[in-house]
């Protein structure tokens, strides 16, 4: 379940905080759990600023706050607040993505709904392994096209479906989404996956070693559907990760 928290601060030194949050863009990367952040300014009350950080689940948000980077930023941002800032924890039971016209204009945007598609698939089937929601996201036909296979485009959801299931016996998936953008019929997903070498991987047999791996993948949609994926992907620095053994 999509797990939200809201910072409530409040603070005249915003400039050298929003400068803090940089910072632990940064330092996080490859790492940090959350997959969206925004921060609004009171317009009522000078000084008052929220912050609304999402993440896939109240679990994610729990390895987010343990990560040493999280604490050290979390300290200095104390010291920038006038009073100690608030926190509100919320499990998200009802989601609606709106896209940009409004409902009262043309109601929720194919791209806006795009996005929200690739999104749960990284989310709900990559990760948490709900292979039976990919019926409803991917079309009857879909094509696959893997830079990483001999056999580079495959057609047909069986095809995808055992893809994920492989990847997931070797791993335990722990996707970060750093950045989405759609246009017309397609949204490309920018994204880094962390994860504990669990199963036999193209001839590696299990080592229990942390590895991570980089990637970018590009859905196009038709009806509503995922009818064609392109996977870019550091296949070789993930072999060497393996075969460099723990550190």
């Amino acid at each position: 379940m999509t797990f939200v928290q809201i910072i409530d601060c409040r603070t005249s030194r915003y400039e050298d905080m929003s400068r803090l949050m940089d910072d632990w863009v940064a330092a996080t990367e490859g790492k940090r759990t959350a997959t969206h952040a925004l921060v609004g300014k009171d317009r009522a009350q000078d000084g008052h600023y929220v912050e609304i950080v999402e993440f896939p689940s109240h679990e994610d948000a729990m390895r987010n706050s343990n990560l040493p980077e999280t604490d050290r930023i979390f300290a200095e941002m104390v010291a920038l607040c006038d009073v100690r800032p608030s926190f509100t924890d919320l499990d998200v039971v009802r989601d609606d993505r709106l896209g940009g016209g409004g409902l009262g204009d043309e109601g929720l945007s194919d791209e806006g709904l795009n996005k929200t598609t690739a999104r749960r698939f990284f989310e709900d089937v990559a990760r948490d392994g709900d292979l039976g929601l990919m019926d409803e996201l991917f079309a009857t036909g879909y094509r696959h096209h893997d830079i990483g296979k001999e056999e580079p485009t495959v057609v047909g959801l069986e095809a995808m479906r055992s893809d994920v299931e492989s990847w997931r016996n070797a791993f335990d998936l722990a996707f970060t989404l750093h950045s989405q953008l759609a246009g017309d019929d397609e949204v490309a997903t920018r994204w880094t996956w962390r994860g504990t070498h669990q199963g036999d991987f193209m001839g590696h047999q299990p080592t229990g070693q942390e590895v991570t791996m980089e990637g970018t993948t590009t859905f196009r949609f038709q009806d509503g559907k995922i009818a064609e994926g392109w996977w870019i992907y550091d296949m070789l620095g993930l072999k060497r990760q393996l075969e460099s053994g723990p550190v």
